[in-house]
């Protein structure tokens, strides 16, 4: 019995094998999640010797958001970490890849796309550059994990979700809220019907301090760049799709933000598909930290989420009672829920299962942050059926 067939026997006998196509060593490479070639590992021709399916990734852009996942995936035994690329490698880097035991640092990013023995590819450059590496990925098999957005065009980003179809590989989109401990409660509640019918679901998202300037220069704006998770979080909560969009926006954090036609401070509110209502409030800057919470109501009760705090101890006393801050940022706030959405997009490579925010998530949660931007514009409700129409307008009017 070859390696191969060994492994599938034990995986079909344990009931972990899902799907036939991961080891598919025919001709037919580029066919669905076949199409990536996954790195079998530890067989050593002796039955007993199977330790795992090794999935191997290669990373573009070695930012902040990079090395994070960098860092957590070396955590899992089933993939490895081969390959980083960034324009700007250099001496430091190496010695971060170094010590992490990635072999291969590069200044481009097509030696990782087209690199052999790379399974799936980890977009974490800037948004610009997301769109070109997600159809090269996808023309040379690779499995890809973008963060968002996938672009600042629902056209371009339109373009990617084909080249993506049409290559037959996965597309995850880093939407990390859905695989917060508390938010996934949430959903379950949602969708077991613990709450009955939704009527309502709010959702608060303050940043603890605002962007840089030059970061706010290339942001996308505050629809965009920010609310773009509340949106998916209302989407995904609800699982309804948003129908139409209102938004009140204003600078009231930094001037500096009206420089580049942007707003700091926004009330958003939703109407879903299924007759539900929904309210988002955005701020730049909220003095007490990073403030993340929701309450979704419903015919039968609410279920509702506060924010998370370094420890829950609280000092009472004559002069008040004091507890801690919120965690400070989405770093510490979304430490696990990194972890976990790396873990099962991995998981899916496996199993070929499917994905729990893929792009058309992505592209539903640019086209609501388009409508916003359109609703504060025109000072109006604006419905997601209108976005081709008014998108014309606009094009004409540049």
């Amino acid at each position: 019995m070859t390696c191969t067939a060994t492994i599938r026997a034990y995986l079909q006998k344990s009931g972990s094998l899902r799907s036939e196509k991961l080891f598919d060593t025919g001709s037919r490479s580029d066919q669905g999640v076949g199409r990536a070639k996954i790195q079998l590992f530890g067989c050593a021709g002796k039955a007993g010797g199977y330790n795992m399916i090794k999935i191997k990734i290669g990373i573009i852009g070695t930012g902040r958001i990079g090395k994070i996942h960098a860092d957590n995936l070396i955590r899992f035994p089933n993939a490895e970490v081969v390959a980083v690329s960034d324009l700007f490698a250099g001496p430091e880097l190496e010695a971060w890849a170094a010590v992490r035991g990635i072999g291969l640092v590069t200044k481009n990013s097509l030696e990782i796309i087209n690199h052999p023995d790379i399974d799936a590819v980890f977009i974490c450059s800037s948004t610009d550059t997301h769109v070109p590496l997600i159809k090269q990925a996808a023309q040379a098999g690779k499995h890809i994990f973008c963060e968002k957005p996938v672009s600042m065009d629902i056209a371009q980003t339109e373009e990617a979700l084909e080249a993506v179809r049409k290559a037959g590989v996965k597309l995850q989109i880093g939407f990390n809220r859905r695989f917060d401990h508390n938010f996934k409660r949430v959903r379950e509640h949602v969708a077991a019907g613990t709450i009955g019918d939704l009527h309502i679901v709010k959702i608060t998202s303050r940043d603890p301090s605002p962007p840089p300037k030059e970061y706010i220069k290339v942001s996308g704006g505050l629809f965009m760049d920010m609310a773009i998770h509340d949106f998916d979080m209302a989407r995904f909560l609800s699982g309804s799709e948003v129908e139409e969009v209102y938004v009140q926006g204003a600078v009231l954090v930094d001037p500096v933000f009206a420089e580049f036609g942007d707003v700091d401070t926004a009330i958003i509110t939703l109407r879903f598909a299924s007759g539900a209502l929904g309210v988002i409030d955005n701020s730049r800057k909220a003095v007490y930290g990073y403030d993340q919470r929701v309450e979704v109501f419903g015919c039968k009760g609410s279920v509702t989420v506060a924010n998370d705090h370094p420890n829950s101890a609280v000092v009472s006393g004559a002069d008040g009672v004091v507890s801690e801050k919120p965690l400070h940022f989405f770093l510490e706030r979304y430490t696990q829920a990194y972890v976990e959405e790396t873990q099962i997009f991995i998981d899916s490579l496996i199993n070929d299962t499917p994905l729990p925010a893929d792009g058309n998530d992505g592209l539903q949660a640019e086209r609501i942050a388009l409508a916003a931007k359109f609703s504060y514009v025109l000072k109006r409700p604006v419905k997601l059926s209108e976005l081709t129409e008014l998108r014309h307008q606009m094009a004409e009017m540049v």
